[in-house]
Protein backbone atom coordinates (compact mmCIF):
# COMPACT_ATOMS: atom_id res chain seq x y z
CA UNK A 1 0.00 0.00 0.00
CA UNK A 2 1.23 3.66 -0.61
CA UNK A 3 1.50 5.69 2.69
CA UNK A 4 1.71 8.56 0.53
CA UNK A 5 -1.66 10.40 0.37
CA UNK A 6 -2.04 9.63 4.11
CA UNK A 7 0.62 11.44 5.53
CA UNK A 8 1.18 13.93 2.78
CA UNK A 9 -1.78 14.81 1.03
CA UNK A 10 -2.83 17.65 -1.00
CA UNK A 11 -6.60 17.20 -0.88
CA UNK A 12 -8.79 16.00 1.74
CA UNK A 13 -12.26 15.25 2.28
CA UNK A 14 -13.98 15.20 6.09
CA UNK A 15 -16.98 12.76 6.20
CA UNK A 16 -19.44 13.89 8.96
CA UNK A 17 -19.61 17.54 9.15
CA UNK A 18 -22.42 18.48 11.43
CA UNK A 19 -25.02 21.44 10.75
CA UNK A 20 -26.27 21.82 14.50
CA UNK A 21 -23.18 20.85 16.60
CA UNK A 22 -20.18 22.96 15.96
CA UNK A 23 -17.94 21.10 18.15
CA UNK A 24 -18.34 17.60 16.59
CA UNK A 25 -15.07 16.17 15.36
CA UNK A 26 -15.81 16.20 12.22
CA UNK A 27 -16.00 20.10 12.48
CA UNK A 28 -13.30 20.27 14.57
CA UNK A 29 -11.07 18.16 12.00
CA UNK A 30 -12.86 20.72 9.34
CA UNK A 31 -12.24 24.17 10.78
CA UNK A 32 -8.57 23.48 11.62
CA UNK A 33 -7.58 22.36 8.44
CA UNK A 34 -9.42 25.34 5.99
CA UNK A 35 -7.85 27.51 8.59
CA UNK A 36 -4.11 26.58 9.59
CA UNK A 37 -2.90 24.46 6.92
CA UNK A 38 -2.10 24.22 2.99
CA UNK A 39 -4.04 21.43 2.58
CA UNK A 40 -7.50 21.81 -0.27
CA UNK A 41 -10.43 20.13 2.55
CA UNK A 42 -13.98 19.85 1.51
CA UNK A 43 -16.54 18.94 3.88
CA UNK A 44 -18.88 15.82 3.38
CA UNK A 45 -22.55 15.38 4.71
CA UNK A 46 -25.53 12.99 2.98
CA UNK A 47 -27.59 16.25 3.30
CA UNK A 48 -25.55 18.40 1.25
CA UNK A 49 -26.26 22.08 1.46
CA UNK A 50 -23.31 24.87 2.99
CA UNK A 51 -20.84 24.99 5.71
CA UNK A 52 -19.96 28.32 6.53
CA UNK A 53 -20.14 29.41 3.14
CA UNK A 54 -18.66 26.81 1.77
CA UNK A 55 -20.50 23.88 -0.06
CA UNK A 56 -21.32 20.35 1.23
CA UNK A 57 -20.79 17.34 -0.62
CA UNK A 58 -23.27 14.64 -0.35
CA UNK A 59 -20.78 11.99 -0.95
CA UNK A 60 -16.66 11.95 -1.98
CA UNK A 61 -17.41 11.25 -5.36
CA UNK A 62 -19.32 14.69 -5.78
CA UNK A 63 -15.70 16.17 -4.53
CA UNK A 64 -14.07 17.74 -7.77
CA UNK A 65 -10.99 16.42 -8.69
CA UNK A 66 -9.07 13.88 -6.64
CA UNK A 67 -8.94 13.37 -2.94
CA UNK A 68 -5.47 11.98 -1.22
CA UNK A 69 -7.17 11.75 2.65
CA UNK A 70 -10.75 11.15 4.03
CA UNK A 71 -11.13 11.84 7.81
CA UNK A 72 -14.22 9.93 8.73
CA UNK A 73 -15.80 11.02 12.07
CA UNK A 74 -19.41 9.64 11.58
CA UNK A 75 -21.46 6.68 13.66
CA UNK A 76 -19.42 3.62 13.66
CA UNK A 77 -22.52 1.80 11.72
CA UNK A 78 -21.99 4.38 9.02
CA UNK A 79 -18.20 3.86 8.59
CA UNK A 80 -18.79 0.76 6.24
CA UNK A 81 -20.89 3.26 3.54
CA UNK A 82 -17.96 6.14 3.80
CA UNK A 83 -15.32 3.52 4.24
CA UNK A 84 -17.00 1.80 0.58
CA UNK A 85 -17.33 5.73 -0.97
CA UNK A 86 -13.91 6.34 -0.42
CA UNK A 87 -12.83 3.29 -2.07
CA UNK A 88 -15.31 3.91 -5.17
CA UNK A 89 -14.22 7.34 -5.47
CA UNK A 90 -10.61 6.30 -5.18
CA UNK A 91 -9.65 8.33 -2.61
CA UNK A 92 -5.82 7.62 -1.77
CA UNK A 93 -6.41 6.52 2.19
CA UNK A 94 -7.98 7.10 5.41
CA UNK A 95 -7.94 8.23 8.85
CA UNK A 96 -11.15 7.01 10.61
CA UNK A 97 -11.59 8.79 13.96
CA UNK A 98 -15.06 6.98 14.83
CA UNK A 99 -15.23 5.12 18.24
CA UNK A 100 -17.28 1.83 18.87
CA UNK A 101 -15.28 -0.75 17.42
CA UNK A 102 -13.22 -4.09 18.97
CA UNK A 103 -12.74 -1.52 21.89
CA UNK A 104 -16.36 -1.37 22.60
CA UNK A 105 -17.30 -5.06 22.15
CA UNK A 106 -17.42 -4.76 17.86
CA UNK A 107 -14.85 -6.77 16.53
CA UNK A 108 -17.24 -7.96 14.21
CA UNK A 109 -17.63 -4.49 12.58
CA UNK A 110 -14.30 -3.67 12.85
CA UNK A 111 -13.04 -6.86 11.15
CA UNK A 112 -15.55 -5.62 8.61
CA UNK A 113 -14.11 -2.49 7.29
CA UNK A 114 -10.40 -3.98 7.47
CA UNK A 115 -11.62 -6.76 5.30
CA UNK A 116 -13.01 -3.91 3.03
CA UNK A 117 -9.92 -2.03 3.06
CA UNK A 118 -7.52 -4.83 2.19
CA UNK A 119 -9.90 -6.71 -0.46
CA UNK A 120 -9.61 -3.08 -2.24
CA UNK A 121 -6.22 -2.40 -0.97
CA UNK A 122 -7.16 0.97 0.73
CA UNK A 123 -4.97 2.49 4.07
CA UNK A 124 -6.83 3.50 6.42
CA UNK A 125 -5.65 4.64 10.37
CA UNK A 126 -7.56 3.57 13.50
CA UNK A 127 -10.63 3.54 14.06
CA UNK A 128 -10.77 5.10 17.67
CA UNK A 129 -7.91 7.15 16.95
CA UNK A 130 -6.68 10.72 16.35
CA UNK A 131 -4.81 10.15 13.46
CA UNK A 132 -1.74 12.19 11.97
CA UNK A 133 -0.14 15.00 13.11
CA UNK A 134 2.29 16.15 10.15
CA UNK A 135 4.12 19.57 11.02
CA UNK A 136 3.46 22.61 9.41
CA UNK A 137 1.20 20.32 6.70
CA UNK A 138 -1.67 19.13 8.53
CA UNK A 139 -3.60 17.51 11.66
CA UNK A 140 -6.77 15.10 11.65
CA UNK A 141 -6.11 15.70 15.62
CA UNK A 142 -10.64 16.73 16.78
CA UNK A 143 -8.28 18.80 19.15
CA UNK A 144 -9.05 22.47 18.94
CA UNK A 145 -6.12 24.62 17.42
CA UNK A 146 -5.57 26.83 19.81
CA UNK A 147 -5.56 24.08 22.67
CA UNK A 148 -2.85 21.59 20.76
CA UNK A 149 0.53 22.32 21.35
CA UNK A 150 2.44 21.27 18.25
CA UNK A 151 6.07 20.41 17.89
CA UNK A 152 8.59 21.88 15.44
CA UNK A 153 9.63 20.17 12.37
CA UNK A 154 12.44 17.80 13.59
CA UNK A 155 13.70 14.42 12.84
CA UNK A 156 11.62 11.74 15.20
CA UNK A 157 8.62 9.97 14.33
CA UNK A 158 6.37 8.71 16.81
CA UNK A 159 3.24 6.17 16.45
CA UNK A 160 1.02 6.04 19.40
CA UNK A 161 -2.08 3.59 20.27
CA UNK A 162 -3.07 6.30 22.42
CA UNK A 163 -4.18 9.80 21.11
CA UNK A 164 -3.94 10.69 24.86
CA UNK A 165 -0.33 9.67 25.19
CA UNK A 166 0.65 11.43 21.83
CA UNK A 167 -0.88 14.64 22.32
CA UNK A 168 0.99 14.81 26.22
CA UNK A 169 3.81 13.40 24.43
CA UNK A 170 3.84 16.50 21.99
CA UNK A 171 3.83 19.06 25.08
CA UNK A 172 7.00 17.62 26.53
CA UNK A 173 8.39 17.24 23.26
CA UNK A 174 7.83 21.08 22.78
CA UNK A 175 9.26 21.97 26.43
CA UNK A 176 12.31 20.07 25.49
CA UNK A 177 12.67 21.73 22.01
CA UNK A 178 12.06 18.16 19.99
CA UNK A 179 10.66 18.31 17.12
CA UNK A 180 8.61 15.78 15.25
CA UNK A 181 8.74 14.63 11.30
CA UNK A 182 5.63 12.71 12.02
CA UNK A 183 3.19 11.61 14.51
CA UNK A 184 0.59 8.93 14.25
CA UNK A 185 -2.33 7.95 16.39
CA UNK A 186 -3.58 4.30 15.27
CA UNK A 187 -6.06 3.84 18.16
CA UNK A 188 -7.30 0.04 17.20
CA UNK A 189 -5.16 -0.55 14.68
CA UNK A 190 -7.56 -2.33 12.20
CA UNK A 191 -5.59 -2.46 8.92
CA UNK A 192 -2.05 -0.17 9.17
CA UNK A 193 0.17 -1.18 12.43
CA UNK A 194 2.82 -0.48 14.20
CA UNK A 195 5.34 -2.97 11.99
CA UNK A 196 3.93 -1.42 8.74
CA UNK A 197 4.71 2.42 9.66
CA UNK A 198 8.24 1.52 11.68
CA UNK A 199 8.91 0.33 7.62
CA UNK A 200 7.16 3.30 6.27
CA UNK A 201 9.17 5.51 9.23
CA UNK A 202 12.60 3.74 8.03
CA UNK A 203 12.64 5.09 4.24
CA UNK A 204 11.68 8.58 5.34
CA UNK A 205 14.67 10.70 4.76
CA UNK A 206 13.27 13.09 7.27
CA UNK A 207 12.89 10.83 10.43
CA UNK A 208 16.58 9.93 12.09
CA UNK A 209 14.62 8.15 15.51
CA UNK A 210 11.44 5.96 15.54
CA UNK A 211 9.67 6.09 18.97
CA UNK A 212 6.82 4.03 19.62
CA UNK A 213 3.86 3.46 22.67
CA UNK A 214 2.52 0.20 22.81
CA UNK A 215 -0.29 -1.17 24.46
CA UNK A 216 0.04 -4.82 22.89
CA UNK A 217 0.45 -6.63 19.88
CA UNK A 218 -1.07 -9.59 17.95
CA UNK A 219 -0.33 -13.40 17.60
CA UNK A 220 3.31 -13.18 16.07
CA UNK A 221 3.28 -9.61 15.61
CA UNK A 222 5.62 -8.90 17.94
CA UNK A 223 8.33 -10.99 16.52
CA UNK A 224 8.16 -9.31 13.31
CA UNK A 225 8.32 -6.45 15.10
CA UNK A 226 11.37 -6.77 17.01
CA UNK A 227 13.19 -8.57 13.71
CA UNK A 228 12.64 -5.29 11.81
CA UNK A 229 13.32 -2.90 14.08
CA UNK A 230 16.83 -4.85 14.78
CA UNK A 231 17.42 -4.82 10.98
CA UNK A 232 17.05 -1.22 10.11
CA UNK A 233 20.07 1.49 10.75
CA UNK A 234 17.75 4.02 12.74
CA UNK A 235 17.29 3.99 16.14
CA UNK A 236 13.98 2.91 17.29
CA UNK A 237 12.54 3.56 21.44
CA UNK A 238 9.66 2.02 22.69
CA UNK A 239 7.67 2.92 25.61
CA UNK A 240 5.03 -0.09 26.61
CA UNK A 241 2.31 -0.26 28.88
CA UNK A 242 0.69 -3.20 30.59
CA UNK A 243 3.51 -4.01 32.44
CA UNK A 244 1.47 -5.04 35.62
CA UNK A 245 -2.00 -6.92 35.62
CA UNK A 246 -4.09 -3.98 35.87
CA UNK A 247 -1.78 -1.92 33.22
CA UNK A 248 -3.11 -5.13 31.10
CA UNK A 249 -6.23 -4.65 32.20
CA UNK A 250 -6.66 -1.17 31.44
CA UNK A 251 -4.93 -1.68 28.03
CA UNK A 252 -7.34 -4.53 27.02
CA UNK A 253 -10.44 -2.07 27.64
CA UNK A 254 -8.62 0.59 25.72
CA UNK A 255 -8.15 -0.47 22.22
CA UNK A 256 -8.99 -4.24 22.48
CA UNK A 257 -5.10 -5.11 22.69
CA UNK A 258 -3.47 -7.87 24.37
CA UNK A 259 -0.28 -7.17 26.40
CA UNK A 260 1.55 -9.80 26.62
CA UNK A 261 4.54 -11.26 28.99
CA UNK A 262 6.55 -7.70 29.29
CA UNK A 263 9.45 -9.31 30.80
CA UNK A 264 9.93 -11.55 28.11
CA UNK A 265 9.07 -8.31 25.28
CA UNK A 266 11.75 -6.24 27.15
CA UNK A 267 14.37 -8.48 27.46
CA UNK A 268 13.95 -9.86 23.83
CA UNK A 269 14.17 -5.94 22.31
CA UNK A 270 16.88 -5.24 24.31
CA UNK A 271 18.86 -7.97 23.23
CA UNK A 272 18.33 -7.08 19.49
CA UNK A 273 19.16 -3.12 20.56
CA UNK A 274 16.46 -1.62 21.03
CA UNK A 275 15.73 1.09 23.53
CA UNK A 276 13.18 0.29 25.91
CA UNK A 277 11.92 3.56 27.80
CA UNK A 278 10.23 2.99 31.26
CA UNK A 279 7.96 6.05 31.24
CA UNK A 280 7.40 9.38 29.38
CA UNK A 281 10.33 11.36 31.18
CA UNK A 282 12.97 8.87 29.58
CA UNK A 283 11.07 8.21 26.36
CA UNK A 284 11.38 12.20 25.82
CA UNK A 285 15.18 12.04 26.59
CA UNK A 286 16.05 9.06 24.91
CA UNK A 287 14.45 10.82 21.47
CA UNK A 288 16.53 13.71 21.88
CA UNK A 289 19.51 12.09 22.79
CA UNK A 290 19.09 9.60 19.94
CA UNK A 291 18.15 12.39 17.03
CA UNK A 292 21.37 13.73 17.82
CA UNK A 293 24.04 10.57 18.24
CA UNK A 294 22.33 8.19 16.66
CA UNK A 295 24.95 5.81 17.33
CA UNK A 296 25.96 3.17 20.29
CA UNK A 297 28.69 4.15 22.87
CA UNK A 298 30.35 1.85 25.53
CA UNK A 299 28.89 4.32 28.18
CA UNK A 300 32.53 5.58 29.76
CA UNK A 301 31.28 9.21 30.76
CA UNK A 302 33.50 12.34 30.84
CA UNK A 303 31.68 14.69 33.58
CA UNK A 304 32.94 18.70 33.88
CA UNK A 305 30.85 20.43 36.72
CA UNK A 306 30.90 23.40 38.73
CA UNK A 307 29.53 22.02 41.90
CA UNK A 308 30.95 19.20 43.71
CA UNK A 309 27.44 17.92 44.71
CA UNK A 310 26.06 17.64 40.99
CA UNK A 311 28.99 15.94 40.61
CA UNK A 312 28.29 13.30 43.19
CA UNK A 313 24.63 13.35 42.15
CA UNK A 314 25.82 13.07 38.20
CA UNK A 315 28.02 9.71 39.46
CA UNK A 316 25.45 8.04 41.66
CA UNK A 317 22.85 8.52 38.51
CA UNK A 318 24.90 7.41 35.89
CA UNK A 319 26.88 4.54 38.14
CA UNK A 320 22.52 3.37 38.71
CA UNK A 321 22.61 2.89 35.18
CA UNK A 322 25.31 0.92 34.26
CA UNK A 323 27.06 3.65 33.15
CA UNK A 324 31.11 4.05 34.12
CA UNK A 325 33.21 7.08 35.22
CA UNK A 326 36.81 5.71 34.57
CA UNK A 327 39.43 7.47 36.05
CA UNK A 328 41.33 9.72 34.43
CA UNK A 329 45.22 9.43 33.01
CA UNK A 330 47.77 11.70 34.66
CA UNK A 331 48.70 13.08 30.90
CA UNK A 332 44.68 14.09 30.84
CA UNK A 333 44.69 15.65 34.13
CA UNK A 334 47.73 17.52 32.83
CA UNK A 335 46.55 18.78 29.36
CA UNK A 336 43.28 20.07 31.94
CA UNK A 337 45.40 21.76 34.45
CA UNK A 338 47.80 23.63 31.57
CA UNK A 339 44.62 25.05 30.01
CA UNK A 340 42.81 26.61 33.52
CA UNK A 341 43.32 29.81 34.41
CA UNK A 342 45.69 30.49 37.19
CA UNK A 343 42.70 31.16 39.82
CA UNK A 344 41.27 27.75 39.86
CA UNK A 345 44.78 25.87 38.47
CA UNK A 346 44.70 25.17 42.48
CA UNK A 347 41.82 24.67 43.58
CA UNK A 348 40.43 22.69 40.27
CA UNK A 349 39.50 18.63 41.17
CA UNK A 350 40.49 17.12 37.79
CA UNK A 351 39.23 13.47 38.86
CA UNK A 352 36.23 12.25 36.66
CA UNK A 353 34.08 14.34 37.68
CA UNK A 354 36.18 17.37 36.67
CA UNK A 355 34.95 20.29 39.29
CA UNK A 356 36.07 23.44 38.18
CA UNK A 357 34.61 25.17 41.08
CA UNK A 358 32.22 28.26 40.72
CA UNK A 359 35.34 30.81 40.20
CA UNK A 360 35.82 29.00 36.65
CA UNK A 361 35.18 31.07 33.78
CA UNK A 362 34.26 30.31 29.44
CA UNK A 363 37.98 29.49 29.09
CA UNK A 364 37.69 26.81 31.55
CA UNK A 365 35.13 24.93 30.40
CA UNK A 366 36.48 25.23 26.77
CA UNK A 367 39.87 23.51 28.17
CA UNK A 368 38.35 20.46 29.84
CA UNK A 369 35.80 19.77 26.88
CA UNK A 370 38.69 19.82 24.67
CA UNK A 371 41.02 17.52 26.71
CA UNK A 372 38.27 15.15 27.74
CA UNK A 373 36.99 15.30 24.20
CA UNK A 374 40.54 13.77 22.91
CA UNK A 375 40.74 11.33 26.09
CA UNK A 376 40.88 7.66 25.33
CA UNK A 377 39.18 6.57 28.49
CA UNK A 378 35.92 8.16 27.81
CA UNK A 379 33.49 8.30 25.33
CA UNK A 380 30.74 10.71 25.94
CA UNK A 381 30.84 14.26 27.89
CA UNK A 382 28.21 15.44 30.38
CA UNK A 383 28.50 18.99 31.33
CA UNK A 384 26.58 20.13 34.14
CA UNK A 385 26.33 23.64 34.06
CA UNK A 386 25.02 26.21 36.40
CA UNK A 387 24.63 29.48 34.58
CA UNK A 388 23.89 31.46 37.62
CA UNK A 389 27.96 31.16 37.85
CA UNK A 390 29.28 34.61 37.78
CA UNK A 391 32.35 33.30 35.17
CA UNK A 392 30.02 32.08 32.82
CA UNK A 393 28.68 34.23 29.88
CA UNK A 394 25.61 33.55 28.11
CA UNK A 395 27.94 32.73 25.21
CA UNK A 396 29.30 29.51 26.91
CA UNK A 397 26.79 27.37 25.12
CA UNK A 398 28.20 28.40 21.90
CA UNK A 399 31.50 28.46 22.42
CA UNK A 400 31.70 25.36 23.78
CA UNK A 401 29.75 23.38 21.00
CA UNK A 402 32.39 24.58 18.70
CA UNK A 403 34.69 22.82 20.76
CA UNK A 404 32.83 19.97 20.04
CA UNK A 405 32.65 19.95 16.99
CA UNK A 406 36.31 19.65 16.87
CA UNK A 407 36.54 16.28 18.82
CA UNK A 408 33.10 14.71 17.55
CA UNK A 409 32.61 13.14 20.68
CA UNK A 410 29.06 13.27 22.03
CA UNK A 411 28.13 15.91 24.45
CA UNK A 412 25.18 16.28 26.48
CA UNK A 413 24.75 19.42 28.78
CA UNK A 414 22.56 20.07 31.81
CA UNK A 415 21.01 23.65 32.28
CA UNK A 416 17.80 24.67 34.42
CA UNK A 417 15.35 24.97 31.31
CA UNK A 418 13.77 28.67 32.73
CA UNK A 419 13.56 31.31 30.24
CA UNK A 420 16.49 33.68 31.77
CA UNK A 421 18.97 30.94 30.87
CA UNK A 422 17.51 30.86 27.18
CA UNK A 423 20.34 32.17 25.26
CA UNK A 424 22.52 29.33 26.68
CA UNK A 425 20.79 26.70 26.01
CA UNK A 426 19.71 27.75 22.42
CA UNK A 427 23.38 28.11 21.95
CA UNK A 428 24.20 24.61 22.32
CA UNK A 429 20.61 23.63 20.51
CA UNK A 430 21.30 25.97 17.41
CA UNK A 431 24.60 23.89 17.30
CA UNK A 432 23.27 20.18 17.84
CA UNK A 433 23.91 19.83 20.89
CA UNK A 434 21.09 18.26 23.63
CA UNK A 435 20.64 20.30 26.43
CA UNK A 436 18.71 18.07 29.62
CA UNK A 437 16.65 20.11 31.96
CA UNK A 438 17.67 17.76 34.65
CA UNK A 439 20.82 15.87 35.93
CA UNK A 440 18.54 12.63 35.74
CA UNK A 441 17.35 13.29 32.26
CA UNK A 442 21.16 14.34 31.08
CA UNK A 443 22.38 10.66 32.76
CA UNK A 444 19.61 9.14 30.78
CA UNK A 445 20.57 11.12 26.97
CA UNK A 446 23.55 8.87 27.89
CA UNK A 447 22.51 5.95 28.54
CA UNK A 448 19.90 5.94 25.15
CA UNK A 449 23.10 5.49 23.25
CA UNK A 450 24.80 3.05 25.08
CA UNK A 451 21.54 0.68 25.26
CA UNK A 452 21.29 1.45 21.06
CA UNK A 453 22.91 -1.88 20.26
CA UNK A 454 22.72 -5.60 20.83
CA UNK A 455 23.76 -6.86 23.82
Amino acid sequence: MDFTPLFKPKTAVVIGVSFTNERHPANVIYNKIHLRYPVKVYPVNPRGGVFNRDPVYRTVGEVPGRVDLAVIAVRADLVPEALADCIRSRVGGAVIISGGFAESGRGDLQDRIAGMAREAEFPFIGPNCLGIYSPGHFDTFFLPGERLVRPNPGNVGFVSQSGGVLVDQMVKFTEQGLGLSLAVSIGNKALIRETDLLRHLAGDADTRVIAFYVEGFGRNEGRAFVELAAAISKPVVVLKAGKTAEGSRAVSSHTASLAGDHKVFSDVIAQHGIVEARNEFELTCFCESLSHYPRAIDGNVGVITVSGGHGALASDICTDLGLRLPRLSDAVKAEIRAGLSANIRGIASLENPVDLTGSSTDADFEAAVSALGRAPEVDCLLLLLLPYSPGISSDLGARLSYVHRQTGKPLIAYVPHVEKYRILIEGFELNNVPVASSIDGAAFMVEAMRRCRPC
